[in-house]
C-alpha cells in the first residue's frame, strides 16, 4: 500500500477539521464516520459536572441532534396511544407482536433548540398520522436524524414522509409524502436520509418492497427510485432493514454504498443505476449500523442474525473484495476508524478492536450495559454510550485503556453523539445535553 505523504494527508484531512468545528451537519458527522475534528472535547461528566444545560423535549425520539453553528436541531413524535380494544383488534390482525408500541395517531414534529440554553425556540409539526404502523420497543417514530445544509433542514419519516423547512424560521419549504414512497417498515422508520449534490437520498427497504430513493432537495420530488435487485429470503421479516448510506469516491468516481438485507450494493448516487451487489455470504437483515470507510476499503455490519464486520477492499477494482471478515460483530452500532484500528461494539457490550487491513484481533473485552448508538471519536478519545446513559471512555491502542465512565440520567440512549464547539450534544429518549463548555 502507498503511503500518502504528509501534507497531503493534511490537506486531505483539513476540510473535515473545520467542518467539524463548525457544523455537525448529519448522523455521525461531517464525514458521516463519528469523528469529531478537534480537541478540548470533556472526557468527565455527570448530573454536577460539565453539564452546560439540559433541556426536556416534548414527545419521544432516538434521533441524533444536528446543528450548523447557529441552529440545533431534532426530531421527536408526540404519541397518541390506542385504545386497549383499539391495539387488541391490530395486534390480533399481526399474530400479537407483544414487542411492539400500537398508536392510535402520531404528530411527527421538527425541534430547534437554543444552542446557549437549550430552549425549544421551534416546535414544527411535519405530518400528523392516524393509525401509524407499529414500531418496536427499541425504536421510535423519530428515529432518522435528519441533514442541516446551507440554512436548510431535511428531514424523513420513513414512510410517512419527507421535508424540508428554513433552518432559522422553521417555514416548512416542501413536504413529500406520496404513497409511492409507502413501505411497511414493521418496526419503525429508522434509516436517516444523506444530501449529495442536489439529492436527498434514503432507503425504503420494508418487508414488502426494498427501494433506494432520491428526490430533488429543492422540491422535494421524486428524481430516482431503484429496486432492490438482490435475491431475499421468502420470509418478508427477513427482506427489511434500516441502514443509512453513505457516498463516497473511489477510482475517481461517486459510489453509493448501500447495505440491505442479504446484500451490498454501490448505485450510481446520479441516477440510481446499480455498479454492483455483494451477497454477506449468510442471513443478514434489519440492518442498523451505517457503513465506513478508510484504507481504500469498506467496513460494513451484517446486523442482525448472525452479525459480522465485513471489510471490502475497493480501491484499484472495479468490483470490491472481501479482505476479511469479523464474528460477534454488532446489530446496532455502527464501527469506527481510528488510524489502523477498528473498533466495534456489539448489542451486548463486547468491545472488539482489530487491524483495519488484514482483520487480526488486537483485543476483545466485555464493557458494562447493552448498546445501540454509534460512538465517537473526539479529541485523541473513543466514546461508547450504553442504553441506560453511562458513556465509558477508552483512549484508542492495541489494548484496552479506559478513561474514564459517566453517567446522565434518563433511559433509552440510542442517539448518537454531535459536536459543538468544545462539547457534545447528548440525546437520551427523554431530554437533550450539552455537555462541556458553551
Amino acid at each position: 500500500m502507498t503511503t500518502m505523504k504528509p501534507i497531503a494527508l493534511f490537506l486531505l484531512i483539513l476540510p473535515a477539521l473545520l467542518s467539524g468545528a463548525e457544523s455537525w451537519p448529519q448522523w455521525r458527522g461531517p464525514e458521516a464516520n463519528g469523528h469529531a475534528g478537534k480537541a478540548g472535547y470533556p472526557s468527565e461528566w455527570n448530573k454536577g459536572k460539565n453539564v452546560a444545560w439540559k433541556s426536556v423535549l416534548p414527545g419521544r425520539g432516538h434521533s441524533s441532534p444536528v446543528h450548523d453553528g447557529d441552529t440545533i436541531w431534532v426530531t421527536t413524535a408526540i404519541e397518541t396511544p390506542a385504545s386497549e380494544a383499539e391495539k387488541k383488534e391490530r395486534l390480533k390482525a399481526n399474530k400479537g407482536l407483544p414487542t411492539v408500541t400500537v398508536l392510535s395517531k402520531v404528530s411527527l414534529r421538527a425541534l430547534r433548540i437554543d444552542p446557549k440554553s437549550g430552549k425549544v425556540l421551534k416546535n414544527v409539526e411535519i405530518f400528523g398520522k392516524k393509525q401509524p404502523q407499529w414500531v418496536h420497543k427499541l425504536n421510535s417514530y423519530a428515529s432518522p436524524t435528519p441533514v442541516i445544509e446551507d440554512g436548510k433542514v431535511y428531514f424523513h419519516f420513513g414512510a410517512y414522509g419527507n421535508a424540508c423547512i428554513d433552518a432559522k424560521t422553521g417555514k416548512i419549504l416542501w413536504k413529500n409524502d406520496d404513497k409511492a414512497l409507502w413501505v411497511m417498515h414493521e418496526n419503525g422508520p429508522g434509516s436517516s436520509p444523506l444530501v449529495w449534490d442536489d439529492l436527498m437520498i434514503f432507503h425504503l427497504d420494508g418487508s414488502d418492497k426494498q427501494h433506494v430513493v432520491a428526490l430533488y432537495k429543492d422540491s422535494g420530488k421524486i428524481a430516482w427510485k431503484t429496486k432492490r435487485s438482490g435475491e431475499l429470503r421468502e420470509n418478508p421479516q427477513l427482506q427489511k432493514s434500516y441502514s443509512t448510506p453513505i457516498v463516497e469516491t473511489f477510482n475517481g468516481k461517486p459510489v453509493l454504498i448501500s447495505c440491505g438485507a442479504d446484500w451490498v450494493y454501490g448505485y450510481d448516487p446520479r441516477n440510481g443505476k446499480e455498479l454492483w451487489k455483494i451477497k454477506y455470504g449468510h442471513l443478514g437483515f434489519s440492518n442498523v449500523a451505517r457503513p465506513i470507510t478508510g484504507h481504500g476499503m469498506i467496513y460494513l455490519s451484517t446486523c442482525f442474525m448472525k452479525a459480522e464486520i465485513l471489510a471490502f477492499r475497493y480501491e484499484g477494482l472495479k468490483t470490491p473484495v472481501l479482505a476479511w471478515r469479523l464474528d460477534r460483530g454488532p446489530k446496532m452500532p455502527s464501527p469506527i476508524l481510528v488510524g489502523d484500528e477498528l473498533y466495534v461494539v456489539n448489542d451486548g457490550g463486547i468491545l472488539t478492536c482489530v487491524d483495519a487491513l488484514n482483520g487480526d484481533l488486537h483485543w476483545r473485552e466485555r464493557l458494562d450495559g447493552e448498546f445501540s448508538s454509534s460512538p465517537t471519536y473526539a479529541g485523541g478519545l473513543l466514546y461508547f454510550s450504553d442504553r441506560n446513559g453511562v458513556t465509558t471512555v477508552i483512549k484508542p491502542g492495541k489494548s484496552l485503556k479506559v478513561v474514564g465512565k459517566n453517567e446522565l440520567d434518563g433511559t433509552a440512549h440510542m442517539a448518537s453523539f454531535a459536536a459543538l464547539g468544545k462539547s457534545f450534544l447528548v440525546r437520551t429518549e427523554e431530554a437533550l445535553y450539552r455537555l462541556g463548555s458553551l
